[in-house]
Parts: structure tokens; sequence; C-alpha cells
């Protein structure tokens, strides 16, 4: 069984009108290699004609976001050409490699309807063999995921990315990173197993769980220690979490701004490559 060695707690931090809690990272936990970053944004509600998502156009390089849309919808556009709209139950995931200008907004059907919004975007790190790969984009839908029944459907598991009892995930990434959403009824459980060298992302994105015997509640971050392999899970009401492991990169990381490198130097490069328009062009 897997020891907690910690739970940490989101910080509420708000970006313009869009209700943001902070996961990744806070003062008490600042990253868990290879998870650099996490933000959740919502729930809430949009009113008729609103202005929609705040992330224009803004540049990325040496690391991969993962944004996963429980509820409402989000327009991807980027400098590498590539353009979809994901709805709810969806999953993006971009590979920003060498460097892409990419906007994250609202469909111009939401930002005239409104309606219900929950996203969540996760950083993962890339190490420095693929940090100056070519960008890339994949956009699925709801249907284009592998959902799983479990526990006589009190559990059900959308298989993001690597193998979850034996199905494998929709999205095939450059590294080995696990990635699912796990979506319970009240009484639901869980149990799985994850080897001891591989760090696990656990994020409470709904309701009250208990995993290896610790309660862990929305907004929070679970960060395990690295011995034993069995994780149990059980739900205490209707709840979601945002479930993850890969082996750590053990890597340097110099994160500024919107770049994440091995070293100061990479990310001085990286700011004077995005001025000098090598990071593509934008055509918003």
């Amino acid at each position: 069984m897997r020891s907690i060695k910690k739970i940490h707690t989101a910080v509420s931090s708000p970006i313009a009108d869009l209700i943001t809690y902070r996961a990744l990272p806070t003062n008490s936990v600042d990253h868990i290699d290879p998870f650099l970053f996490l933000n959740h944004h919502g729930y809430q509600e949009y009113p008729v004609n609103n202005n929609g998502l705040p992330f224009g156009p803004h540049p990325h390089r040496g690391f991969e976001t993962v944004t996963f849309i429980l509820k409402g919808d989000l327009t991807h556009k980027d400098s590498g050409g590539f353009e979809s709209v994901i709805k709810a139950g969806g999953v993006q995931w971009m590979t920003a490699g060498k460097g892409l200008i990419h906007a994250e907004v609202s469909s111009e059907e939401f930002k005239k309807k409104g309606g219900e919004l929950e996203i969540l975007q996760l950083w993962v790190n890339l190490p420095a063999k693929h940090k100056m790969t070519e960008p890339n984009y994949v956009g699925l839908q709801k249907e284009d995921i592998t959902q799983l029944n479990l526990n006589e459907g009190k559990v059900k598991l959308a298989a993001v990315s690597g193998n979850w009892e034996g199905e494998k995930g929709a999205f095939d990434p450059l590294n080995d990173i696990q990635m699912a959403t796990v979506n319970f009824a009240e009484g639901g459980k869980y149990s799985v197993e994850i080897p001891s060298d591989r760090n696990i992302f656990f994020y409470v994105i709904k309701g009250k769980v208990k995993v290896n015997g610790k309660e862990a509640k929305m907004h929070n971050l679970v960060e395990f220690n690295n011995d034993g392999k069995k994780l149990e899970i059980e739900a205490h009401k209707e709840s979601i979490l945002l479930l993850g492991h890969a082996v750590p990169f053990n890597e340097p990381i110099v994160a500024q701004g919107p770049f994440v490198m091995n070293s100061q130097e990479e990310v001085q490069q990286a700011f004077q490559d995005y001025q000098n328009g090598e990071f593509g062009n934008w055509n918003g």
C-alpha cells in the first residue's frame, strides 16, 4: 500500500472573472515530477453574451499542456495550424516542444448562449531530449476516449493515456505519462497498483474520497511516497478524480512564465527566439 506524504489544498487564484484554483505549484508543493502545474477553472455558469475564456495568444516551449474539458467547450488554435473545438468530456494534448503560440478561448456559440464551464489544465514536463521536439496537438471528443465501466457501473474511468485495466488510452504521448479521469458514484470503489518508482498525480476535482485510509476532498492534491504500489479508493459521495502517474525525469527544472527548460540560459534563449518570431506566425 502506498503511504501518503501530504495532502495539499489548491489555492484560489481567479483570472479576470474566471473562478480558478491552482493546485500546483503552491506554498506547500512545487511540483510532482514530471507534473508541473494544475489550474482548475470553474465550476461556474456564464450568462448569455459573455466574453468566454480569457486565454488569448501566448507562447510555450519545453513542456506539454493537457486540458480536460468537464463542462462547456474550448476552442484551440495555434501557430502550427492546429485548430479544434472540444466539448464536455473531451481532452486536448498539446506538445509545445521547441515552441508555438496558441490561444484557448470559448466557442462563438458558448459566448452567445452561455452555460456551465469547468476545465482543468495540467502542465507535464518534457525531458531534455524532447524539449526542442516539433510541436504537436491532438484534440479528442468524449466519444473518442475509451470509457471503462468498473465496480458494477459505480466507477467510470476515462482512459486518457497509458494503460488502464488492460485498455490502451486514447492519446499516445512521447513519454510514458499515464492519465485518466475517474467518476465515482457514492460508494464506488477502485483499486489500482502503480509501480513504486512512478510518481502519482492524484487530484480531487469534485466530491470526497478515502484513499489508503485518508480522506481527500474537492481541491485536494494528494502527494504519495514512493514505497508501496497499491491505491485503494472509495467515494464517500459522488466524486471525480484526475489520476495519473509517471517515472520522474529527475532533471533540473527552470520555469519562467510560459517556458520550462533545464537552465536559465535556455529560458533566456526561449524569450529571444519568441521575440525573433521563431515560434511561428499568429493569424488569429
